[in-house]
């Protein structure tokens, strides 16, 4: 997803960080790719997505 631009946060974020987000963002690519080559419904892709966005989301709030 190399077209995606990033958002800065206000301070600056450690080397470590970005790389960790980089990871991350290569991870979910790849495996939205693999999926996608699998044959799986785009809607059940994203809906998987928004459900694991939804429970991270609500596992910080409540923590």
């Amino acid at each position: 997803m190399s077209n995606v631009a990033r958002l800065r946060h206000a301070l600056p974020l450690g080397q470590d960080i970005n790389v960790a987000v980089s990871y991350l963002d290569k991870a979910i690519a790849d495996a939205v790719d693999a999926a996608k080559e699998a044959g799986l419904p785009q809607g059940l892709i994203v809906g998987l997505l928004h459900g694991h966005a939804h429970a991270q989301t609500h596992q910080m709030v409540t923590e």
